[in-house]
């Protein structure tokens, strides 16, 4: 039987990244994601819903979603659900579902903080995520270079040879009545007067 646990959310983070380590040193965060979802009842009054949920990245997207999240900001996340049970302090079995992020890409300018970015993870305790555009950098830099405008495409034209070859003049096409007329080297349209 095959499985298949992928889950891509788009929304806005509800508090500042939390940045934390494991005792192996790996960096992890956690952001809570808002999605909002809006239709019309059967009474066509405008509705409107809002899913939250926790997500959990580790190494490089962590300190990249640290880095360059605040409360507010909208990302899209991509990931696999996990579903939590743990104890509270009062004794009762508690429980939640969470993404733990695989993939990540900034959707809104940020202001200033770097652009849009992307990047990779592979797990827990493995994520060898990568960002792209402005980490490390000054604010609204980028370690990339903007790539140059693009020029229009132009036909593409035919080698040009010195000087081509012409062909002889084609010959009148002969008629099936007439008997074929042999070449005589003189191709002036098949008429024998000098000029």
């Amino acid at each position: 039987m095959a499985n298949y646990n992928k889950i891509i959310m788009i929304g806005n983070l509800t508090a500042d990244p939390q940045l934390s380590y494991l005792p192996s040193n790996t960096p992890v965060v956690e952001i809570r994601l808002a999605s909002n979802r809006k239709w019309k009842d059967q009474s066509g009054q405008q509705r409107e819903d809002t899913c939250f949920i926790d997500c959990r990245a580790y190494g490089r997207s962590a300190e990249i979603l640290n880095q360059y999240t605040s409360k507010g900001r909208q990302i899209l996340v991509e990931g696999r659900l996990d579903f939590d049970t743990w104890e509270g302090k009062d004794g009762t079995r508690r429980s939640k579902h969470r993404i733990f992020i695989e993939n990540f890409q900034f959707l809104d300018s940020g202001s200033g903080r770097g652009g849009q970015s992307q990047g990779q993870g592979q797990g827990q305790g493995q994520s060898q995520g990568q960002g792209q555009g402005g980490q490390g950098q000054g604010q609204g830099q980028s370690s990339y270079q903007q790539a140059p405008p693009r020029q229009a495409r132009q036909a593409p034209q035919a080698p040009q040879s010195p000087q081509a070859p012409q062909s002889p003049p084609q010959q009148r096409p002969q008629s099936m009545d007439e008997p074929p007329q042999p070449y005589n080297g003189n191709d002036a349209g098949g008429d024998d007067i000098p000029f």
